[in-house]
């Protein structure tokens, strides 16, 4: 497959009516993860994320505190942003909805669809939700509440300006069909594929009721519905509409969202763009839940989780190894202290760490630091490099499909290939007998770790980073050709030894600490 030379990923624009739980996280990480090893594949890559400030329940949430919502909206992006931070999330745009160059945006795309005739003024009268901003019908609320939240509807009458989106039925479904994986997982293609089917209505993009939001064009009286400023974030990330990036980023290769906003993501979005005469996203990305020991999280019950907390006690790159390792990214997955604790020690602390701490301390006992020189070869040396060459090719297509567990997975089949490749050359014996074997055992063990370390490097950052400096190798630019080179280190390199990378964790101290 040829490589494109811009890769532009989106993650989620998320609410700041509440602070950032641990799926907030768990959805940045993965992209960040993505991003960083496009980088290393050679890719020019950008990366948004950003924050849906004009909610209904982010003015209600404001009011409750006797806060203004500008400044209610400020103090949250500070909590959203403080948790990108621990957890080395590094977007290269944060784009606030609120924001003078999101609001040129929204102003643009609006225009555009009503150039288009597919924007008319009615009368709106529904059920509305002030959580998912979303009206609904007689039929779609479930005994007085919101079919999403479950918290009840209000009743809304008023005028509003209308996008017409019962007229894009069909060319949605050419999409859909054109471009099977526009939309995965599968499940969540199909039932968008049923939402379409079953009928499109025309839906209300403005807001009378509210002055919280950015004006309708040529109407002050009313304001953009919220998702027709939230979803123009990802324009905005890339300079639209006539900024110097904005040609070279979009379309979006992919918007990485949560499942339970898939139909504005996949449905009205493609909609607004094709009537707006915009290319359309490669993909939509549509990952599940994460469940707390099998409960869905609530701070209410108690059930919930910290994650700057969790990051604090356990480390950036441990947090972000066990969710994108335990929970597969296109379905709900459960996280519990008992697993990540079994997680961390297994893959970190046994495998990667130990790896690394008994061959650096090996090439400094017996080659005083220095990368040896390669001697005589058995058929047993080659199965590393032959691992090494299979699991690349299959760690670059899952990490490309964000199969994130499954692209780990296969790198740590060439970290565990390596610690059995020490017990079975048992390098201390070598260098009893004086065996010149020993040379070829640790060279090639520092290449694994080479390769290995490369792998990591998106998911661990901050350990391979000590690794890289270990072995004196890069972690930047295109390094495609480095992981398919064996030998790369340099004869006669220095090799230091660090600190422990991962120490084990006391698997009942910290269940009793939970």
């Amino acid at each position: 497959m040829t490589r494109p030379a811009h890769f532009y990923v989106t993650a989620a624009i998320d609410y700041v009516n509440g602070n950032p739980h641990l799926g907030h996280a768990y959805e940045k990480i993965g992209c960040d993860v993505l991003a960083r090893h496009r980088r290393l594949r050679g890719d020019d890559v950008r990366f948004t994320v950003g924050s849906d400030e004009h909610s209904q329940s982010v003015e209600r949430a404001a009011r409750a505190e006797g806060l203004a919502p500008a400044d209610f909206c400020t103090r949250q992006v500070k909590a959203f942003t403080s948790m990108m931070d621990a957890f080395d999330v590094e977007p290269t745009a944060f784009v606030r909805t609120s924001s003078e160059a999101n609001r040129r945006t929204s102003e643009t795309l609006w225009r555009a669809v009503a150039e288009s005739g597919n924007i008319y003024k009615d009368w709106y009268r529904a059920w509305f939700c002030p959580s998912c901003e979303q009206f609904y019908t007689d039929k779609e609320i479930v005994a007085g509440l919101c079919p999403i939240h479950a918290i009840p509807v209000e009743w809304v009458e008023e005028q509003n300006w209308f996008f017409r989106l019962s007229a894009f039925a069909e060319p949605l479904l050419d999409l859909y069909e054109r471009e099977p994986g526009f939309l995965v997982p599968a499940t969540r293609r199909n039932e968008m594929l049923n939402v379409i089917r079953g009928g499109l209505t025309d839906i209300s993009i403005s807001r009378g009721f509210s002055q919280w939001g950015i004006p309708v064009p040529g109407d002050e009286s009313q304001v953009i519905w919220v998702w027709l400023d939230a979803l123009p974030a990802y324009l905005t990330g890339v300079g639209y509409p006539d900024g110097d990036e904005f040609s070279r980023f979009w379309p979006a290769d992919v918007h990485v969202i949560g499942k339970d906003i898939t139909r504005f993501h996949a449905v009205t979005w493609p909609a607004l763009l094709i009537a707006a005469g915009l290319p359309l996203p490669r993909a939509v990305h549509a990952h599940g839940f994460i469940t707390l020991a099998g409960e869905k999280m609530s701070k209410s019950r108690g059930i919930f989780v910290e994650p700057i907390q969790l990051a604090d006690q356990f480390g950036s790159d441990a947090v972000r190894w066990v969710l994108l390792s335990e929970i597969p990214f296109d379905r709900d997955g459960d996280f519990s202290v008992s697993n990540f604790v079994d997680r961390y020690n297994a893959d970190l602390a046994n495998d990667y760490g130990n790896l690394v701490s008994r061959t650096t301390k090996m090439v400094q006992r017996y080659f005083e630091g220095r990368v040896p020189a390669m001697g005589p070869r058995l058929p047993i040396d080659d199965e590393l490099r032959s691992t090494a060459a299979r699991v690349v090719g299959v760690y670059d297509s899952a990490m490309d499909r964000l199969e994130f567990s499954e692209g780990l997975a296969a790198a740590r089949q060439l970290v565990g290939r390596a610690n059995k490749y020490i017990e079975e050359t048992a390098p201390w014996t070598l260098h009893r007998e004086g065996d010149g074997r020993l040379a070829t055992v640790c060279a090639e063990l520092l290449e694994a770790i080479r390769v290995s370390t490369i792998l990591l490097h998106p998911v661990i950052p901050r350990a391979t980073a000590r690794v890289a400096a270990e072995l004196g190798i890069s972690l930047e630019g295109d390094l495609t050709d480095d992981l398919r080179a064996w030998p790369r280190l340099s004869q006669g390199a220095p090799v230091a030894v660090g600190d422990i990378l991962f120490p084990r964790l006391d698997r009942e101290a910290v269940l009793g600490a939970a």
